[in-house]
């Protein structure tokens, strides 16, 4: 199977103090069609920078410094702004992290979501506002049509989310970026949520990243995970194969510190130390002075990426001695 799109060793960089900082280090990544990829890791470590790189949407102080984003064989870099405007929220849509501050506090939530619609459709005013009222249906906004002339801040955060998700699903997408889409809500409502995204994904036939932090999301949802450490990729793989064997030290520390049902361990592992900040420039492994495993190699050179089997990816040299000894 191609994938839909393929994320080739993308830097991104930002001024600070008169310096040029890395936040996305030589990343890579695909996402293949009607499948799921989890970008998780911890807050700051780059996932919301690679969704709004894909999109090109990254803030003034930010900038792409290498690589390519590959969609269907067309590099989004290369786009002009009109062309890039024609894919994003036509062909690759985002639901962002804050729906409250994402809608246009002044504007209806049916004139947001028409707007969308007659950007990348030949609908007109009249249609589109029909086709509004079909999409809050989907998402399950109750008396669809009577809320089209309601504002945002007269829906609930759950039904702002909801509002979200219609609007990305307008122009049917082949894509959805959602970044962090049950933040602040409640478990309840967290649940309906992620169940309304997986029916329409499977109904539409799409693509979609999800951005969390939450390893129960993943598990429920993904199909395959990158878990991100400091503006780097540290492991790929399936999701199933993750959390059977992750392999990469940050991964197993991650994992290590979920809670586990009718356990009674009073405290749950925690990763000793904090991520480095974007402004150290660290030599080696940048989860080296956190990690349980690490030797002096470690401390001193980057790893590469290794197959570790199945497709799978770590970013680790406690897998260079393992591949040697496989050769031997």
């Amino acid at each position: 199977m191609e994938p839909i799109l393929q994320v080739k060793n993308l830097s991104v960089e930002i001024k600070y103090d008169d310096k040029n900082l890395k936040i996305l280090k030589n990343i890579s990544y695909e996402l293949f069609p009607s499948k799921t990829l989890a970008i998780v890791g911890e807050s700051g470590c780059g996932k919301t920078i690679s969704a709004l790189s894909v999109l090109r949407l990254l803030p003034d102080s930010a900038k792409i410094a290498s690589g390519k984003i590959i969609y269907k064989g067309i590099d989004l870099l290369k786009l002009s702004h009109e062309e890039i405007r024609k894919i994003r929220g036509g062909k690759i849509s985002m639901v962002f992290q804050e729906p409250m501050t994402s809608l246009n506090p002044v504007m209806t939530i049916g004139r947001q979501i028409s707007e969308a619609i007659t950007e990348h459709t030949d609908a007109d005013n009249r249609e589109a506002l029909e086709k509004s009222a079909v999409l809050l249906e989907k998402a399950a906004v109750g008396r669809a049509k009577n809320r089209l002339n309601d504002y945002p801040h007269n829906f609930s955060g759950g039904m702002r989310q909801r509002v979200m998700i219609a609007m990305a699903i307008s122009c049917n997408p082949d894509i959805i970026i959602a970044d962090e889409p049950t933040t602040a809500l409640d478990v309840t409502i967290q649940a309906q949520i992620l169940a309304l995204m997986s029916k329409l994904q499977k109904e539409n036939r799409m693509s979609l990243i999800l951005i969390t932090h939450n390893l129960g999301i993943v598990a429920q949802t993904a199909d395959d995970v990158a878990v991100f450490y400091a503006g780097m990729i540290m492991e790929k793989s399936t999701a199933r194969e993750l959390f059977r064997e992750p392999k990469h030290p940050y991964t197993r520390a991650l994992l290590e510190s979920l809670p586990e049902i009718g356990s009674r361990k009073k405290t749950l592992p925690a990763i000793k130390g904090l991520p480095p900040g974007f402004d150290q420039d660290l030599p080696g492994c940048p989860f080296a002075p956190r990690c349980p495993s690490a030797f002096d190699k470690c401390f001193k050179q980057e790893p590469p990426e290794f197959e570790t089997g199945n497709g799978r990816i770590s970013k680790c040299w406690l897998y260079e001695k393992a591949i040697r000894q496989q050769g031997n």
